[in-house]
């Protein structure tokens, strides 16, 4: 069947490439969490049902030489910025093909000289550690990067979020500080977390930009974020965005989120991100049905080849293991250049 779809421009194209994350991004967290259940994991699983628009358009809108701090529900993001579907299945499978040798859980994976930081899981951690590498790079005389550091709305309470934060605004430095309000901490609700009206009120107090976006829509995801990074770029100081959205599942594949208010799910919040961009492409004829059987039907062969290949790949021996650092000994090895 042929396509009905024209030559794309370069802003539709952008909004192509980004669904095409999101879509590989939620059948990879699909194909984890059944890997899970069938006791193929050990570990938790965590997925990001729900916030695929916001990491992908931070994924597409940085540059292969920026700074990425993603965190657990950035599999978009984390794809978008050059991650392979085989780096993130031998992680969570624990090879030790994987960039991080089969050590270290299954989500604080990344390839740190490529400037994708494998994450902390400390609420607010990663902030300091993206101020740290945007230092070294003004030290060493780089320009024109940016540091995107990505947390949930829990995170903004935390002691490491304020000191990092307020780092980066006395020093403007280029970082973009992407907050996902996906209405709970764990299952703590907002309500319950911050008393401010909005978080992007905080902004004010460190003298920073803030930008605000509704995270179930693709298109001003890629507009506000993209937005957000220019000024960063440009040498505006630190941007905070931060984004509206629900988690649409549990905090992990061991939580069934009987906590989260129902009303929230039939509210806007509660849309389905993947759903609507899609929606969103066909209506504006940007792509047609045909190409979407594709384009997921590439991704799951991509998928269960990975979970093949990963699954006859070594797993770490405590016994003969050389635990030298990533950095040092093992540098010149392939799989983790």
């Amino acid at each position: 069947m042929l396509s009905t779809v024209s030559e794309p421009s370069l802003a539709t194209a952008t909004q192509l490439a980004a669904f095409r994350f999101m879509l590989r991004a939620r059948l990879l967290d699909d194909k984890f969490a059944a890997l899970y259940r069938a006791g193929k994991i050990h570990g938790g699983v965590f997925i990001g049902r729900g916030q695929e628009a916001l990491s992908a358009s931070i994924g597409v809108s940085l540059k292969k030489t920026d700074v990425f701090a993603p965190l657990i529900r950035d599999a978009a993001g984390r794809l978008a910025f050059g991650e392979t579907i085989l780096d993130a299945v031998r992680t969570y499978l624990g090879s030790t093909l994987g960039p991080m040798r089969g050590r270290d859980g299954n989500v604080h994976r990344g390839r740190p000289q490529q400037g994708y930081l494998p994450m902390i899981s400390h609420l607010g951690a990663m902030i300091s550690v993206v101020n740290g590498v945007l230092f070294a790079r003004r030290m060493k005389g780089i320009s024109g990067t940016v540091g995107v550091a990505c947390l949930g709305e829990g995170a903004t309470s935390t002691g490491a979020f304020h000191e990092s934060l307020n780092q980066a605004a006395v020093e403007k430095l280029p970082l973009v500080l992407v907050v996902a309000n996906n209405q709970y901490a764990y299952s703590t609700p907002t309500s319950r977390q911050f008393a401010c009206e909005n978080l992007a009120d905080r902004a004010i107090g460190y003298g920073i930009g803030a930008h605000t976006v509704d995270a179930t829509d693709l298109s001003a995801c890629l507009e506000t974020v993209g937005g957000a990074m220019a000024k960063a770029r440009n040498g505006e100081g630190p941007q905070l965005v931060v984004a509206t959205l629900l988690r649409l599942c549990g905090h992990g594949e061991h939580d069934d989120a009987n906590y989260i208010d129902p009303a929230l799910k039939k509210s806007p919040l509660g849309r389905d991100c993947l759903k609507f961009a899609e929606e969103f492409l066909l209506q504006n004829k940007m792509t047609d049905a045909a190409q979407l059987a594709v384009w997921r039907s590439e991704a799951l062969r991509e998928i269960e080849d990975a979970v093949s290949q990963a699954q006859r790949e070594p797993l770490p021996d405590p016994f003969t293991e050389n635990w030298s650092a990533i950095s040092s000994e093992h540098l010149n090895e392939t799989h983790i250049e």
